[in-house]
């Protein structure tokens, strides 16, 4: 069951009238955020529908399907159709015919379509997509014309493209430049040039570059470990031997005798300990550290005890120590700080919460500004008697997080509901439901086109206020797309509605469901919340779906555990999923003994991996959980419970939020004195 990538199909009854040139929502459905008067908002119902405009609907659907396809000839056919029609969604037939183009287009070409459609996204989009073709053309006169006008200006290799530009111009772009090139994970032509004129210019070392190469070997990130080597004119023949036998390369080729041979080594003794820390840990103690100087030898002992730390081994911490921090000059990546401090939580003795300190300590300030670290950084500050632990506690405290929440019980003090924001007016409404964007956007998720539709309202959101997000976010909750209601309503910074946020779809369903297999409703909501956001057709690239994203194998082992008559086509049905993803939570739940944490963890990465993860020593629920191996599931649990610890409030009427009584009991391994595991369990 894990996150899902929506389907095709939108909501039930859709968003079709949207698609008349001036905006036709569906009649309100029930919200659980605002009581919404529709009277003089809504324009016109499906029943207005004609069908020469549901048949350019089906255009539309053709059109981005011959786009998908690269046939020019149908694409154009179905664009101009749809434009000589006013069609209020041939912009985009417009830009998949020229996107399709770019290779042979020219700039008065593209000032044509920024006329055409101005301010909408498909404008900025294609001027995305133009000014990656201007930096491969290396048409820099161009670029500097349109790259001011780039309002998303979220695309990395569009950004290094820019700052090679501030480079000529004599600018100084290092700390950017290094930022932008070691968050890229593949390679790709603006950042590599850019390296490589900061290279030539001797404002990156070559350090820099062989860092990189080694960070992406032990990644297993081919291309861009090639395109690292490429810059140093480095030969690469080895690499392949290097990413996929490293124990081989290591006792017939390595050779530490030069700069190259040792960061060969060295990214060899990365991919082994990916593989095998115990093993790597052996051959370096045994042969390598001897030959390797003081940097290198920090830096491949931090390698093994990541790698360690993330298969959750007890020599981690160790090994990190072996690795040292203060006492070697050698570049820790925030990753590999968050790695020592999560093998630190890990062990039992005093000393623990002082390596903590140091790791925290040594990330970078955008690292140490992230939350997680912000609460461990006070706990060790307390568990160290050291002063500034209550303000960083206070820093974090009003977040609605999980460890906004945390810091707030710490404090003694659990969070508030925050007060709700004054009633949307009518005149706020009619704004958002008659926003261009916004209603191109649910126009296209109406029909299906859910990718477009997404990016479209996310680009309307820019610059919009707490009371227009709010309006916003109301519409898209009554025409029930539920997942553009609840990330809406969460970007508003003053004016906050928890009830928009964590709204209660299908509520009746729901109660069902959970109350017949005894599950807290609140737990099942959260869950529901991160798998789907209550999108019924929701559907994952691994074939999970439904609200609560359950797997079709899954779903045939419950149905028949239940004795519930089912056929695989039943999967996305509303009542059936629930009843099967309830069934299957419940079951999880008491096979890891009521643990709410372990039973989120086992719905989303199968049960077996959380019995693996729960070996070790016992922790608190908030330290086992910042263990996860997995980064979605270590975010589905945090989220997943703290998401359940404000429906419970809302459920309840309760002003006031606590996180802590769903992270009991403690975990670690299972007690002898517990029921034998369910190993039927998918």
């Amino acid at each position: 069951m894990t996150r899902p990538t929506l389907s095709r199909r939108g909501p039930a009854g859709a968003i079709l009238a949207l698609l008349a040139a001036v905006s036709l929502p569906l009649l309100p459905q029930s919200c659980s955020a605002q009581s919404v008067d529709a009277a003089g908002i809504v324009e016109s119902s499906l029943s207005t529908r004609t069908a020469p405009m549901r048949q350019l609907d089906e255009r539309l659907a053709q059109a981005r399907e011959a786009w998908r396809k690269r046939d020019r000839a149908r694409l154009r056919a179905h664009r101009d159709a749809l434009v000589e029609a006013g069609h209020p969604l041939a912009m985009w037939a417009d830009y998949w015919d020229l996107n399709l183009r770019l290779a042979e287009a020219a700039q008065p070409e593209l000032e044509a379509f920024y006329a055409r459609w101005p301010g909408s996204y498909v404008e900025d989009r294609l001027r995305n997509d133009w000014l990656l073709e201007l930096g491969r053309r290396r048409d820099w006169r161009n670029f500097a014309v349109d790259h001011p006008r780039f309002r998303m200006n979220d695309d990395r290799e569009v950004s290094c493209y820019a700052l090679l530009l501030r480079h000529q111009a004599g600018e100084d772009v290092r700390a950017a430049a290094r930022s932008a090139w070691f968050a890229q994970r593949d390679g790709g032509d603006g950042c590599t040039l850019l390296v490589a004129a900061l290279l030539e210019a001797r404002q990156f070392a070559p350090a820099d570059v062989w860092l990189k190469a080694r960070q992406a070997a032990e990644a297993r990130r081919t291309a861009a470990a090639r395109q690292a080597l490429s810059l140093l004119d480095q030969d690469s023949s080895a690499l392949g031997e290097i990413l996929e036998q490293p124990q081989r390369f290591l006792a017939r080729r390595a050779d530490v005798g030069t700069r190259p041979g040792l960061e060969l080594t060295l990214m060899a003794l990365a991919r082994l300990a990916a593989t095998d820390p115990a093993l790597a840990a052996t051959e370096l103690q045994a042969r390598w550290q001897a030959q390797l100087p003081a940097e290198a030898q920090s830096w491949a002992w931090g390698a093994v005890a990541r790698q360690a730390a993330m298969k959750l081994m007890p020599e981690a911490d160790g090994w990190f120590r072996r690795a040292g921090l203060a006492e070697r000059e050698v570049e820790w990546n925030d990753e590999s700080l968050a790695w020592r401090v999560r093998a630190a939580l890990r062990s039992e003795d005093a000393g623990r919460w002082s390596r903590i300190l140091e790791a925290i300590d040594a990330m970078s300030r955008t690292a140490q500004a992230d939350e997680a670290w912000i609460y461990w950084k006070a706990r060790a500050l307390q568990a160290t008697a050291q002063p500034g632990a209550a303000a960083l506690l206070e820093r974090i405290a009003g977040q609605y997080s999980f460890y906004g929440k945390l810091a707030a019980e710490d404090l003694g003090r659990p969070q508030q509901l925050p007060a709700r924001p004054a009633p949307l007016s009518a005149a706020e409404r009619a704004q958002a439901v008659r926003h261009p964007g916004l209603d191109r956007a649910l126009a296209m998720i109406g029909l299906g086109l859910r990718s477009e539709g997404v990016r479209e309202w996310n680009f309307s959101l820019r610059d919009m206020s707490d009371r227009q997000l709010l309006a916003a976010a109301q519409h898209a909750c009554d025409n029930a797309v539920w997942d553009r209601c609840i990330n809406t309503s969460e970007r508003t910074r003053q004016e906050v509605d928890m009830a928009q946020r964590f709204p209660t779809p299908f509520r009746e369903d729901v109660l069902a469901a959970a109350r017949e297999v005894g599950v807290d409703p609140a737990y099942v909501y959260g869950l529901i919340r991160q798998e789907s956001r209550f999108v019924t057709d929701a559907r994952s690239g691994a074939g999970a779906s439904g609200l609560m994203q359950v797997m079709p194998a899954t779903a045939r082992w419950t149905a028949r555990r239940l004795g519930m008559p089912y056929t695989d086509a039943q999967i996305a049905d509303k009542s059936t999923n629930l009843k099967l993803g309830t069934g299957y939570l419940k079951l999880v739940l008491d096979d890891f003994g009521g643990s709410q944490a372990l039973a989120a963890a086992g719905y989303n990465a199968g049960p077996n991996r959380p019995r693996r993860w729960r070996e070790g020593p016992v922790m608190e629920v908030a330290a086992w959980a910042e263990n996860i191996p997995f980064t979605e599931t270590r975010d589905y649990v945090k989220k997943v419970l703290s998401n359940a610890s404000y429906y419970g409030a809302l459920m309840a009427g309760r002003a006031q939020v606590t996180l802590k009584p769903r992270l009991q009991p403690a975990i670690g391994p299972r007690p002898t004195e517990a029921p034998a595991e369910n190993r039927q369990l998918p």
